[in-house]
């Protein structure tokens, strides 16, 4: 056998065996335009929104919706974890993951989840991103003042007036007989709503200023008042006299504690009081935390209180010296 028969024999041998792995074993023969799986394409967090949802007296239902941007080839397994911890503890007060499964094109997608976490206090609200069970991206914001959402039960537009012209609570005194004297009350409501309501009350509480004893309480109903008006609701109690006492007024719907009020009542010649001024409107707010550290990652999400000296370095001890000198000259001068 000559050299090129011996050659082609070969070649038709490794063709052979070709075909056979062709066949026995799918792919052995690779596509030259192949370029092998294809690489998933990016998800990131764009922003997410949270809004309030239903309040109880005990909790508040948060609605977080993470806005997941992807583009290029499809991203598959893609899930999201919610997470709310509270602001000062750190503790995870509850968390949910949410399937999103495979993202495909270059799109938006939105992905929400129901937070539900006692009706007190902040937290901070985390959306982390995972593909395939690998972390890809984060996000996080805080939220504050959920006492501030009132439950259904207690939903009320009416609230004791607030203007300068007109307390919310006013104290007249009325007649005296011995050492008692009569006190006329009347609370100022407002009914800020679009149709008129009624089903109130008001109680009065008299307290006197120095022991906090309750010195007399009344309840008096309250009529339908009319959207956008302004009614009041009139009591009278008896008290003792020369004291000063702290008039409450409470207002109630179907014995749900609505708003309250106060005012004073100086009846001792001696000394005054006034009504406390420590109330502050507490407001539901949402904000963002600060996650981005800056060198295109995410910090832990607690952030750091920097505090920055502004004396010159150096100038203490400088001026020590200075003073140490100008006292030895000054003792030598006087030696002399």
């Amino acid at each position: 056998m000559n050299r090129e028969t011996a050659f082609v024999a070969a070649a038709a041998v490794v063709v052979a065996a070709s075909l056979v792995a062709a066949a026995v074993v799918p792919g052995a023969l690779a596509d030259p335009t192949d370029d092998g799986p294809l690489r998933p394409g990016p998800v990131q967090v764009e922003e997410v929104p949270i809004t309030p949802g239903d309040a109880t007296g005990e909790t508040a239902t948060l609605v977080v919706e993470a806005r997941l941007s992807h583009w290029g080839n499809p991203t598959e397994n893609v899930t999201v974890l919610f997470r709310a911890a509270d602001s000062e503890s750190n503790l995870v007060e509850t968390s949910r993951s949410v399937d999103v499964g495979t993202l495909t094109g270059d799109r938006e997608t939105p992905v929400r989840a129901n937070l539900t976490v006692a009706r007190e206090g902040g937290y901070e609200i985390e959306t982390v991103v995972y593909r395939d069970g690998e972390r890809v991206d984060r996000a996080s914001r805080r939220v504050s003042g959920l006492e501030a959402l009132t439950p259904p039960y207690a939903e009320s537009n009416v609230a004791f007036a607030e203007s300068t012209g007109l307390q919310p609570v006013s104290v007249a005194v009325g007649s005296a007989d011995g050492d008692r004297v009569s006190l006329d009350l009347s609370a100022a409501l407002t009914n800020g709503g679009d149709e008129p309501t009624g089903d109130l009350e008001v109680t009065f509480v008299v307290r006197q200023a120095e022991s906090n004893v309750v010195a007399d309480r009344v309840t008096v109903p309250v009529g339908e008042i009319r959207a956008g008006r302004t009614s009041t609701a009139d009591a009278s109690v008896t008290v003792p006299d020369e004291y000063n006492y702290y008039v409450d007024a409470i207002l109630w719907r179907d014995d749900v504690h609505v708003d309250s009020a106060q005012s004073v009542a100086n009846l001792d010649p001696t000394e005054r009081i006034s009504p406390n001024v420590t109330e502050r409107e507490v407001e539901f707010e949402v904000e963002d935390f600060e996650s981005n550290d800056g060198n295109g990652g995410y910090d832990d999400g607690r952030g750091v209180e920097r505090t920055t000296s502004t004396d010159t370095p150096g100038f203490g001890v400088v001026a020590g010296v200075v003073a140490l000198l100008a006292a030895t000259l000054l003792t030598r001068r006087r030696s002399a």
